[in-house]
């Protein structure tokens, strides 16, 4: 645990190097597109605009999920994961394309990972505001359970910083492996709950129950409970234990192969 502490330590300390380094990130990404920094929502709105074509009106016929239109449902899934997926590819190669960077720091290389987290939420903060606007068109108000959203959002934060030290050691170890994480997080994508309510699908009930252990279905469930005001985090009590539980052995793996290998890290780059 002595190495987790050290590595969290490493973020509080340079946290305003971390936010300097993300402003810079998000300018650099665009800077010559001539939208810029406007990709950032067009570029997901389009994508939405896609699976609600294909999976809202083709598959599910534009029926109700539960309450709620489909359109809702998805985007309130879709916002969360296209910040998730953007935080676990990027965080994975944050170490590795800074090599540069890595070899002239004055500051820790385990902070790139969040840099590059802080610098997603630039456009993760803009879907939000269109998914509020949606529920306003649908007529659906805010209500006491969405100030659960706080716990969800520092949940994600804390798993995608743990998995984003553990992605970014090993790409640098093995550089296939940021490859292979793209196809991963390619079937992630329909197994994580998405698009698809696994408790609407005629699935096994021992498979809808391993599916659920997935950290990133807790997640975006858990925003659909805030948001669509379903029910509140400690009713899903066992879920939250596993969550914590995989997320701490992610962040004491991660935070090992780190410090165990980081002088290292040019001459393997």
């Amino acid at each position: 645990m002595s190495e987790v502490w050290l590595i969290i330590k490493e973020q509080v300390v340079n946290m305003r190097t971390i936010f300097r380094l993300s402003r810079y990130e998000e300018k650099a990404m665009y800077q010559s597109h001539y939208l810029g920094l406007l990709w950032q929502i067009l570029n997901p709105a389009i994508q939405v605009g896609i699976y609600y074509l294909v999976f809202g009106l083709g598959v599910n016929g534009g029926k109700m999920m539960g309450n709620v239109p489909y359109l809702a449902w998805m985007l309130t899934g879709m916002t969360a994961w296209f910040f998730i997926r953007s935080t676990l590819l990027g965080a994975s190669n944050s170490i590795y394309k800074q090599v540069n960077v890595v070899s002239k720091m004055k500051f820790p290389v385990s902070i790139l990972p969040t840099t590059n987290m802080i610098s997603n939420l630039s456009s993760y903060f803009p879907m939000l505001a269109f998914l509020f606007l949606v529920f306003g068109i649908y007529r659906i108000p805010p209500t006491i359970y969405w100030i659960q959203f706080l716990y969800y959002f520092f949940a994600m934060l804390v798993f995608l910083f743990a998995v984003g030290i553990l992605n970014s050691t090993i790409t640098v170890l093995i550089r296939d492996y940021h490859i292979m994480l793209q196809s991963i997080i390619r079937l992630l994508f329909y197994v994580s709950g998405t698009i698809w309510n696994f408790d609407t699908q005629n699935l096994p009930v021992t498979v809808v129950k391993i599916l659920k252990i997935n950290p990133l279905y807790y997640l975006i469930e858990g925003l659909r409970d805030s948001f669509l005001s379903r029910q509140w985090f400690w009713e899903k009590g066992t879920y939250g234990l596993i969550f914590w539980g995989m997320t701490l052995i992610i962040l004491i793996l991660g935070s090992h192969l780190h410090l165990k290998f980081r002088s290292k890290f040019v001459d393997l780059i």
